[in-house]
């Protein structure tokens, strides 16, 4: 891919302390820097002469690698440059709209613009982790960053929501919950039906399972329990078998 271009001339400095670091990956810098033969004074290096951060030193790219700090974002694209990968190959799995933003490697001013919101209205959101759009904005915000259905539920705010709803529908009346959830989650009528009957089903036999061994009504709510607190991995899990 192409390198990401130096800005040698724009000052940077450290990160604040109070500004929240990406979820970086600090395995993947190790194994990209090792693939490129380097050391770690090799990659600090090439992120002062390149790209402006004379503060970084190979003590610093050491600490990256293991995981005892975390690059900030302008420090990311410059080790990114430096490891000739993008900056989404140096990321865990993100789940806010900054991590989203910072994994495509898109500044704010691009998603703003692209979605159609003022720079600080958006940065506003990113900064409260609560989307507001309409439901065009909504969908090129899933486009510019690339979400899946689950992380654009996740990055609009819109999971806890969904995890009362399927609650509800696997503890009551599944059928009751399949327009709510639909509202929600853009699916085929047939597969959220589906889905929500399969998951119902699941956890009533758990349910009815675990107090038929005898086990008391404390193991049987425990084991509900559990299942309740990974409901929405549930769903995901469950509509992703029968879209295949």
């Amino acid at each position: 891919m192409r390198r990401p271009p130096a800005q040698p001339n724009q000052p940077h400095r450290p990160r604040p302390q109070n500004q929240p670091a990406p979820p970086f990956n600090a395995p993947a810098a190790r194994r990209l820097r090792a693939a490129l033969n380097m050391g770690p004074e090799h990659v600090a290096y090439g992120m002062r002469a390149s790209y402006g951060l004379p503060y970084v030193t190979q003590d610093l790219v050491v600490a990256w690698e293991r995981g005892l700090a975390s690059p900030a974002n302008n420090e990311l694209t410059a080790l990114a440059g430096v490891l000739w990968c993008s900056p989404a190959e140096l990321l865990g799995k993100p789940r806010t709209l900054r991590e989203h933003r910072i994994a495509r490697g898109l500044a704010p001013e691009d998603v703003a613009r692209t979605v159609g919101h003022e720079l600080p209205v958006y940065l506003r959101m990113e900064e409260h982790d609560e989307w507001r759009g309409t439901e065009r904005q909504s969908a090129a915000l899933a486009d510019v960053l690339g979400l899946s259905l689950p992380d654009f539920i996740t990055v609009t705010g819109r999971e806890t929501k969904l995890a009362e709803l399927l609650r509800s529908a696997v503890t009551t009346r599944w059928q009751a919950y399949v327009r709510p959830v639909g509202k929600m989650v853009p699916l085929d009528r047939s597969i959220l039906g589906d889905t929500l009957q399969a998951l119902h089903q699941n956890y009533q036999g758990q349910m009815a399972a675990t107090l038929s061994w005898g086990g008391g009504g404390s193991d049987s709510s425990e084991g509900g329990r559990a299942f309740l607190d990974r409901i929405v991995e549930h769903f995901w899990g469950a509509v992703e078998g029968r879209g295949r």
